[in-house]
């Protein structure tokens, strides 16, 4: 009888545990005011869509400026085709390395909700400042509607308006799709569900915002002039920055913990510190604070990996685990695991770096191959940089089959809640950016066999959209490598970097515009060498077939070494919040569901 009464009192305590997990969010976030976060009015798909509003208006103006940059540099500031793709790539590179930045200043100091209205702000200027460049006469290019030489305070206005626009994306960018992931408790199943769709519906809001950008933004750009444009993407940007504010009160926000580099600078000190201690045969003897007591984040699972920095965590004779320890001489194993996470994601990084570049092509060469073949579809004259909308409709294609078909199938079949392991889903994009390289040298040697034929009108003997298969299935790429490099570099990373995280994602595509440049510059000089440029003063006169031969054969050499690093690759591994119960076959499966 005893017993029965035991047993019932448990099922009520269970009862009433979980009642107050629906009821209330505990995963160290906070409403609007410092309070715990109610879940019913707070978080999930209901802040989430107020966060994918303002990406939506961030991507609308960058892909209206980025895609049709190359092009304003060749016909307004009078570049050549060499220098204004290396402009375009630096100017691209910067915008994608700069979030490395934002990304520590919201994760250690403003929190993601403060650096997003700040970067905002910035890059509004940048809008203002551009808008201005056009309307204001002392800033105009020239007087005429046609620049034989610009204005040296245009090119300036110009430069520094473009350049405010990529400082403040650097803030923008990582905070808000952190601050957007941030919304689902990775600790309530149906949430954390959400939160692995998240990251797809994120996406299609990008596209969408970047099919609008490259479509009706580039065709007032063409056929009215870019300071209408540069009106609109101001007026759309301020009312999304408006409605970002009005989701104040729905967001969970998450307190900045300091700088993420101390606690990994700590874990390499006392690891050197005890380098002569010899390793303890039984993890559990190394330090570690229990569940109850974590005031912030996840405990994670000892690994077997990197076993030199354990050390940090070995409880020396003189040191009583329940005193306040000096953290630069004993670490946790969490700390010491989250330094793992790091050092891990390094050879991955490296890895997708040649994808990297072969997505950078896509706002260079593929926009400026359009700039010279037939555009007139029905006497209607595309706007050259719209051809790039077929890359948002290949992500957005992949993205709904990826989510509405292929998961449901995956997830019977494999057990895992992603359906496949994050590292999969980025070599299946790799094999798309191989198939995307292949098909545009293949299309690029026909263009160039139409102009031997007929130097004068070759190239408008092609319609356009003999460019939509490499479009159409780079962009199908994203959807897979870009997608799951964003999930990876989130879910990956310590809780307390995950806006840094994203700002690692980011980078690999700004260290690959980098590359990019570095890459034609070398070719261009070894091929000069070799008798003839693959980069001449125009695209008749380069050799960009043999360009992308080179990418194709550097990605397809490069997918081999990634399938070598992510069969070794250890996933972050959490440990249950009810015990501590680290089971080493599970990492994917439930130790990364971020």
């Amino acid at each position: 009888m005893e017993q029965t009464k035991g047993n019932e009192m448990r099922n009520i305590n269970v009862t009433d545990d979980h009642d107050d997990d629906e009821k209330w969010v505990y995963d160290s976030s906070v409403d609007h005011k410092g309070r715990l976060p109610l879940r019913a009015s707070t978080g999930a798909w209901k802040a989430s869509l107020f966060i994918i509003a303002i990406e939506f208006s961030e991507r609308l103006s960058y892909f209206g400026i980025a895609t049709s940059l190359i092009i304003y540099l060749t016909k307004v500031i009078h570049q050549d085709l060499k220098t204004a793709a290396r402009s375009v790539n630096y100017w691209a590179g910067v915008t994608t390395l700069m979030p490395l930045f934002g990304g520590f200043i919201a994760d250690a100091y403003l929190g993601c909700f403060f650096t997003v209205l700040c970067s905002t702000i910035v890059y509004l200027l940048g809008l203002i400042l551009l808008t201005m460049s056009w309307f204001v006469p002392s800033l105009k290019a020239c007087e005429g509607d046609v620049c034989a030489e610009p204005r040296k305070a245009h090119e300036v206005a110009f430069f520094l308006a473009i350049y405010l626009i990529s400082i403040g994306t650097g803030g923008h960018k990582p905070s808000l799709e952190s601050f957007g992931a941030d919304q689902f408790d990775d600790d309530h199943p149906q949430e954390r569900k959400n939160k692995m769709s998240f990251f797809n519906w994120w996406n299609s809001g990008l596209c969408s915002g970047l099919l609008l950008g490259v479509t009706v933004i580039v065709y007032v750009q063409d056929h009215v002039n870019w300071g209408i444009a540069d009106i609109i993407l101001t007026v759309v940007m301020a009312l999304s920055l408006l409605i970002f504010i009005i989701g104040r009160p729905y967001y969970r926000y998450r307190m900045p913990s300091g700088s993420p580099l101390t606690p990994m600078l700590q874990v390499l000190v006392a690891a050197i510190s005890k380098r002569k201690l010899p390793h303890p045969s039984n993890p559990a003897d190394l330090y570690e604070v229990p569940n109850s007591q974590k005031a912030q984040g996840r405990l994670l699972c000892h690994t077997k990996k990197l076993k030199f920095l354990d050390r940090a965590a070995i409880v020396e004779e003189k040191e009583n685990s329940f005193e306040k320890q000096d953290p630069w001489r004993l670490v946790t194993v969490t700390k010491v695991e989250e330094m793992k996470l790091v050092l891990n994601m390094i050879p991955i990084w490296l890895a997708t770096l040649p994808f990297g570049i072969c997505v950078a092509q896509a706002a260079t060469f593929f926009i400026k191959q359009g700039v010279v073949m037939n555009r007139n579809i029905g006497g209607f004259l595309i706007p050259p940089a719209s051809i790039y909308s077929l890359a948002a409709i290949g992500m957005i294609t992949s993205v709904i089959i990826y989510e509405k078909i292929l998961v449901p199938i995956l997830r019977k079949a494999t057990g895992n809640e992603r359906g496949i392991k994050i590292l999969q889903r980025i070599g299946i994009g790799m094999l798309f950016s191989i198939a995307t390289m292949i098909v545009a040298a293949l299309v690029e040697k026909k263009r160039l066999g139409a102009v031997k034929k007929d130097p004068v009108n070759g190239s408008l003997s092609m319609s356009v959209f003999w460019l939509a298969p490499q479009f159409l299935i780079i962009g199908a790429g994203d959807g897979f490598a870009l997608v799951g490099l964003q999930e990876y570099f989130y879910d990956q990373v310590p809780d307390s970097m995950r806006s840094l995280g994203i700002a690692f994602y980011l980078s690999v595509i700004g260290a690959a515009n980098f590359l990019s440049s570095l890459l034609i510059t070398l070719v261009d000089h070894v091929t000069e060498k070799g008798g003839k440029s693959w980069f001449g003063k125009d695209l008749n006169s380069s050799r960009l077939d043999n360009f992308y031969w080179l990418l194709a054969i550097m990605t397809m050499a490069n997918l081999l070494l990634f399938v070598f690093v992510a069969k070794r690759y250890s996933y972050k591994n959490v440990q249950s919040l009810a015990v501590a119960n680290c089971n080493e076959d599970d990492h994917d499966a439930a130790g990364s569901m971020a």
